[in-house]
């Protein structure tokens, strides 16, 4: 793949806007500066328009396993990258739902093979699984979903004494 320079964007990134130039070498920005020139890049003049780093989707429901029928990792992944999301976190509300380490292992290793955008999950809490909670590695996903109010399957967390037990597990 070649060169291609983007001229006069409007760069987002940190908490800041600045009109700058990116020189992007295959699929990967090689420079950001104010003024760059290379004659061997393909130009696009961006004034007016933004540039915006890789967007994270906190929130997506792929349904990888159990209801592919209505879309799965790969296919929802490569829809997210068509939309600028450069990251996903995945729901714990699958057929079955990933309220274990080994489902929570399983949708890894299908993301590994399928998945077209960098990726994690969430660990579902449920009355019944506080223990394989405690054995979690904090670092194993992206996060743990609680359902307070209302959920589907046995996902609801209704129970006041485990929620207090979710609460200090650990210090988050």
């Amino acid at each position: 793949m070649g060169k291609t320079l983007l001229k006069n964007g409007k760069v987002v990134n940190e908490g800041t806007i600045k009109e700058l130039d990116v020189l992007l070498e295959g699929d990967f920005i090689s420079k950001i500066s104010e003024d760059i020139t290379d004659k061997e890049a393909v130009v696009m003049d961006l004034e007016g328009k933004y540039i915006l780093p890789g967007i994270i989707d906190d929130q997506v429901h792929f349904r990888e396993p159990g209801l592919t029928h209505k879309g799965n990792i790969a296919t929802e992944s490569r829809a997210a990258v068509a939309g600028g999301i450069t990251t996903y976190m995945e729901q714990p509300n699958t057929n079955p739902q990933t309220t274990t380490i080994a489902k929570l292992e399983d949708k890894f290793s299908i993301a590994k093979d399928s998945s077209f955008a960098n990726y994690s999950f969430l660990f579902g809490g449920t009355n019944d699984n506080l223990e394989e909670l405690k054995r979690l590695d904090t670092n194993a996903c992206s996060g743990i979903k609680l359902f307070l109010g209302s959920s589907t399957g046995n996902m609801l967390v209704d129970d006041e004494a485990v929620i207090e037990r979710f609460l200090i597990i650990r210090t988050w």
